[in-house]
């Protein structure tokens, strides 16, 4: 709903706003003494750009805070809204936040989290070993001692924070591709670009709570102290700084993502492929490998020896490069053939040995939580069965289908595109050749290949790739390689001239974007939304003022997260989907929309203590997906029955011997009636009583 002449953004607290982190400055600051003389022009040319850096990733953070105040009017709705506003897994995580604030104290609160038995019924599990919520403890602790309580509601002490982030992220990227470019009009021209594909670059103003929120930020500060870290001439002194601030953001980056350890896997793929064409020096290759090593055991020490680490991919594969490294002596020496031959033993040796570790790991901790991400990749390239449950949950979700081409229309529709194809093929091309090219260029030039790779075979992973593209594609822009090469094409290269290119191309193509999206911009946000899910709020009214604290919930993983924070009550299965056990809890609640008797549903929920069931007409009756990827025909693959409605089945499938419980329930026939006890509805909900157990009582 459209809603006009009103809108009052709330202050912004400023010190969260625009604080960034320590690494950031001190990047830069050894850049600048490595660079040479200090003149004043240098110091003023230096100070300009990060005015402009800070700037920018301060209007961004706006900008998205902007966006979602005024897509819910967020200041003005109820606690219960703004709560139901935390959609899916990200309720879940901001209820944690929440117990923090109103444990009676700091203490009592990690107590609380550390042996956690609302989160799953009939079990006591460390929240902090099985979820990445470090986050929301240490702003829950951060709130509780800060003298801000009395001018700032919690909730926006949250996501200001968050929001802050993207602030640190905007600045990580300006300073990457300052340092590529050596022009800090490359930066700027990052964050525009940044800012205006923020639909392919970001989706925090609609998912505040979300891991990558958090963790991207990071990882793009540990992607500028790499950059920092490869350039030429760097003094030993400060390589161990940079080296020290790569290792803190790479361990805020792990310790805020679940998937950390397959991002580390990539870009442990690059060093090794960097090492391979003899790119950067061996000792580069081992501390950067060491960095990654110690992020990781670090996270793990810090989750309660959390074994999906240590049995992790990425860390078999660095322990496996480093120790063939170590005995596979002059791996870069002789011809050509046998250098390719030397190289090509080399990685199988490393691949071998890298599945025999994890399997070894795998068998020795008796590893199954990551288990279902594996199913997912072999079932996305045809490699495994198709009717697993958990797989086909992945493969039906947009979010991990393949890269729409929708998204290069938009990404070319801000001059994006072309300068970062342009730049990719060239410096492919002069790898191929090979040309020598800087070991930071290098890096970033696999980094964004091998990342741009993953983002098309999975959309969800796209954030990983379009923002360093933003930096990429300037540094083609403003970089003196490209246009030397150009310049000399056409025997016209004089310093002059490549300065001049250098800095009107660029401020051409910022005037073009200011002058077509500048109005779009100002349009956007001054559009004016409402929340509206009146619904949902009722229920959760009702959930909490009619139902004992202690009662127990199941439902969808998605609704379930939103009772967990608005009411505190007790819940069978949640969307946090990292553990073998939870898994198989949730596909067998999930059988209230499948083709099940009674007794069997009434037999599941009351081995997983459940009190109340919650069934959604969204689902039972699901459109948003096609057949075959609706939740209830991956219900009926995974049991073996025929789906419902027209279109084939496969001829093993057999005709269940029971109607689809979630619409047979509303029926209220004896034979449901004798279980389960309506006891709530409305347009949207249905929440039945175990009948048997409400007797009893």
């Amino acid at each position: 709903m459209f809603l006009e002449g009103r809108w009052e953004m709330p202050p912004l607290y400023s010190p969260q706003r625009i604080s960034f982190s320590l690494d950031v400055h001190l990047i830069l600051f050894y850049v600048i003494l490595s660079s040479g003389v200090w003149t004043w022009r240098t110091v003023l040319w230096v100070a300009i750009g990060w005015i402009v850096g800070i700037s920018l990733g301060m209007l961004c953070c706006i900008y998205v805070a902007t966006l979602h105040e005024n897509d819910l009017w967020f200041s003005n709705i109820k606690e219960v809204e703004r709560e139901i506003s935390f959609r899916t897994e990200c309720g879940l995580y901001y209820s944690y936040y929440k117990q923090m604030l109103r444990a009676p104290s700091i203490q009592q609160g990690l107590s609380e989290l550390i042996s956690d038995n609302a989160t799953e019924s009939k079990r006591t599990i460390n929240l902090l070993r099985r979820m990445n919520i470090y986050q929301e403890v240490f702003l829950g602790v951060l709130y509780r001692i800060l003298p801000i309580q009395a001018y700032l509601e919690p909730v926006y002490f949250y996501i200001y924070t968050v929001f802050s982030l993207q602030a640190v992220y905007v600045i990580a990227l300006f300073i990457t591709s300052w340092l590529l470019s050596g022009s800090w009009l490359a930066g700027a021209l990052t964050g525009v670009w940044y800012i205006l594909n923020r639909v392919d670059t970001t989706r925090v103003e609609f998912t505040i709570s979300l891991r990558e929120n958090w963790s991207l930020p990071f990882f793009a500060l540990q992607i500028a102290a790499i950059t920092c870290y490869l350039r030429p001439h760097l003094k030993p002194i400060q390589q161990k700084v940079v080296l020290w601030l790569m290792f803190l953001a790479t361990l805020c980056f792990c310790l805020t993502w679940q998937f950390n350890q397959f991002i580390l896997l990539v870009q442990a793929l690059i060093i090794f492929t960097l090492d391979c064409l003899d790119l950067i020096s061996t000792e580069q290759v081992t501390c950067l490998y060491l960095v990654q090593v110690s992020s990781l055991l670090s996270v793990w020490l810090l989750q309660f020896c959390n074994s999906m680490i240590l049995g992790s991919l990425a860390l078999s594969f660095i322990v496996s490069a480093l120790f063939v490294k170590h005995f596979q002596r002059g791996l870069k020496t002789g011809g050509l053939a046998a250098r390719l031959g030397k190289l090509l033993l080399h990685t199988v040796l490393v691949l071998a040995l890298t599945f025999t570790i994890n399997y070894l790991a795998k068998q020795a901790l008796q590893l199954r939580s990551d288990e279902h991400i594996f199913k997912f990749i072999k079932s996305k390239f045809g490699l495994g069965p198709t009717r697993d449950f958990d797989a086909s949950l992945y493969l039906c979700e947009e979010a991990f289908g393949l890269l729409p081409l929708d998204t290069f229309d938009r990404l070319a529709g801000t001059l994006l595109a072309y300068p970062y194809l342009v730049t990719l093929i060239v410096l492919l091309v002069m790898l191929a050749l090979p040309i020598c090219m800087r070991a930071d260029v290098a890096y970033n030039l696999l980094h964004t290949v091998f990342f741009g790779l993953l983002a098309l075979s999975t959309m969800r992973m796209k954030y990983l790739w379009t923002g360093h593209m933003c930096a990429f594609a300037a540094y083609g822009v403003c970089g003196k390689e490209l246009w030397s090469l150009c310049l000399n094409m056409i025997h016209c290269n004089t310093k002059t001239k490549l300065r001049l290119i250098r800095y009107t191309v660029p401020l051409a193509i910022l005037g073009f974007l200011y002058y077509k999206f500048w109005p779009k911009l100002m349009t956007e946000v001054s559009e004016l939304r409402e929340f509206y899910d009146p619904d949902t709020v009722e229920l959760m009214t009702w959930i909490s003022s009619k139902t004992p604290k202690t009662a127990v919930f199941a439902g969808s993983m998605q609704l379930l997260a939103g009772i967990k924070l608005c009411t505190g009550r007790v819940l069978t299965n949640h969307p946090h989907y990292e553990d073998r056990a939870l898994r198989e809890r949730t596909r067998q609640v999930y059988q209230i929309y499948a083709q099940q008797s009674p007794e069997e549903v009434h037999r599941i929920l009351r081995a997983a203590g459940a009190d109340f069931v919650v069934m959604e007409d969204s689902v039972c009756y699901e459109r948003r997906h096609g057949r075959g990827c609706r939740l209830r025909d991956l219900l009926d693959l995974a049991n073996g029955h025929i789906m419902d409605g027209p279109g084939d089945n496969d001829p093993d499938l057999v005709h269940a011997s029971h109607p689809r419980f979630c619409a047979s329930v509303k029926t209220d026939g004896p034979a449901y009636t004798a279980l389960f006890t309506r006891v709530f509805q409305n347009k949207t909900f249905h929440v039945y009583n175990d009948h048997v157990r409400l007797t009893r009582r």
